[in-house]
């Protein structure tokens, strides 16, 4: 069986910025922010509209899972 890849869940208040400069620190920062919606493309489509602004948003949940890795080359 191939392992896992690596992935984390959020905290409340974290961002793709926070993600990043946590578990990718060693990563240009762009590239990492970069990196991580790619490989999280679950996430960062969902669109919700703000009800404070009105505005579109794609707001990470706790209960994400959140992949802090590439997948697997076949």
């Amino acid at each position: 069986m191939d392992a896992a890849r690596k992935s984390i869940f959020p905290s409340a208040n974290d961002s793709w910025e926070s993600i990043a400069a946590r578990e990718l620190a060693t990563t240009d920062k762009e590239q990492a922010l970069s990196q991580l919606q790619s490989w999280n493309l679950h996430v960062f489509a969902r669109r919700v509209i703000n009800d404070d602004t009105g505005e579109m948003g794609n707001p990470i949940l706790p209960s994400d899972v959140i992949f802090v890795e590439p997948p697997a080359k076949a």
